[in-house]
């Protein structure tokens, strides 16, 4: 194909790819609005060994992955339930629950979701303090030299929400959806690639010019034939590709929003 052919078939199926893009965002969007909303609360722990020494930094290093296990614990999520009187079971906390470790710079990171920010400030808080309280107690026991400390970076301050993000669902169905109406366009042309829909489809297929052609017959407004019950100057193909590109766009923006 020449240049001016896919600028034709741009002018020609634009539209398709356009609708698609625009259905699947509004629908992404709106989505975003009817989901509930979560909160995300995070707080960080630092663990420092109690003097700078190589071994020590390494026993440091591997034992945060059993601190992390701990965390994750019933035990501790159950005395962080009584402390913070929270309305649930361990199981439902540890569902909204993450804890990663990160042995670069000896952290460790509690994430607690929930639809009520405060609830999850005090989850992820209280679990923090919870810990931090445990491993204080450990030390007191030990040689001042094997301690190894730990601490909280900083207090919670805020709850952003974690999901949904009307902006980058928006901004996604928007890209998937022109890529699914590239898709339908590609199809709708392979399905007329043998057709010879012009003067130019016949000179080119048949490679000698084309001296004339017959009209084709017209009918009154009166007695167009209608199909499937629209009027008769909707054409009844361009209603079904309107229908099942705002169909598909539908339920891809929903699908994203799904996923993301």
């Amino acid at each position: 194909m020449e240049f001016r052919e896919y600028w034709n078939i741009a002018l020609r199926r634009g539209w398709i790819i356009i609708l698609v893009a625009i259905v699947a965002a509004v629908a992404a969007l709106g989505v975003s609005f009817l989901m509930p909303k979560t909160y995300k609360a995070t707080i960080q722990l630092s663990v420092n060994p109690a003097r700078a020494d190589w071994g020590l930094s390494q026993a440091t290093k591997d034992l945060l992955r059993n601190y992390v296990l701990n965390i994750k614990s019933h035990r501790m999520t159950q005395e962080a339930i009584d402390r913070a009187q929270l309305d649930m079971s361990t199981y439902d906390f540890l569902a909204n629950l993450d804890v990663s470790e990160d042995s670069s710079n000896l952290s460790i990171t509690i994430q607690a979701e929930s639809h009520d920010p405060e609830e999850a400030r005090l989850m992820a808080q209280t679990l923090a303090d919870v810990f931090v309280e445990e491993r204080a107690q450990w030390n007191a026991e030990q040689d001042k030299r094997d301690r190894i400390y730990v601490t909280k970076v900083d207090d919670i301050r805020d709850v952003p929400l974690a999901s949904p993000k009307p902006k980058f669902n928006m901004l996604a169905g928007a890209i998937f959806g022109a890529i699914v109406g590239g898709v339908i366009v590609f199809f709708l042309e392979w399905l007329n690639a043998d057709l010879l829909q012009s003067v130019a489809d016949v000179e080119k297929a048949v490679g000698v010019s084309v001296l004339g052609a017959i009209p084709a017959g017209s009918e009154s407004r009166s007695g167009a034939k209608r199909t499937w019950g629209l009027p008769a100057w909707v054409d009844s193909g361009l209603a079904l590709t309107f229908l099942v590109g705002a169909i598909i766009g539908a339920a891809l923006g929903a699908l994203i929003v799904g996923l993301l």
